[in-house]
């Protein structure tokens, strides 16, 4: 029997109750416990998942090293930058950090625009809302011909 997203197994169990087929025959034909067939009784949408907490990585005891990195990357001049391949070659040879490429690496583009938006450098949000009027430029060009 091919798999089923939850809401459909749901649906299934509340279409075979009405049926007419007892909790401990859902149970033994979904392959279920009693407790996700009284939820599918109760409910017709399953819960949403928890979410789970942020997990810690290699990279935090350097976030602020990497931060002030990048704060000082501002004011010098845009040839003189770190990369962020250049970021990691300190991390590992100045504290001696065991960490991966890949990690200095997400942690920096997702920080830098971030940074920039503190110090000012870069506007918070760069959305420019328009409002257009239905059907006014098929208007327009109507009127022209």
């Amino acid at each position: 029997m091919p798999r089923m997203s939850k809401v459909e197994l749901y649906a299934a169990i509340r279409r075979d109750h009405r049926g007419g087929m007892s909790m401990r025959e859902l149970e033994r034909k979904h392959g279920v416990t009693w407790r996700t067939v009284r939820k599918a009784l109760d409910s017709s949408w399953p819960e949403p998942r928890k979410k789970l907490p942020p997990r810690a990585t290699g990279v935090d005891r350097y976030k602020p090293v990497i931060d002030e990195i990048l704060r000082a990357d501002l004011d010098a001049p845009r040839k003189q930058r770190h990369t962020v391949t250049r970021i990691f070659h300190r991390l590992v040879e100045e504290h001696g950090a065991d960490v991966s490429y890949g990690m200095v690496r997400y942690y920096v583009a997702g920080r830098k625009p971030e940074i920039l938006v503190e110090s000012g450098k870069a506007p918070l949000e760069a959305f420019v809302p328009q409002t257009h009027q239905p059907g006014h430029a098929a208007f327009v060009l109507r009127r022209r011909s």
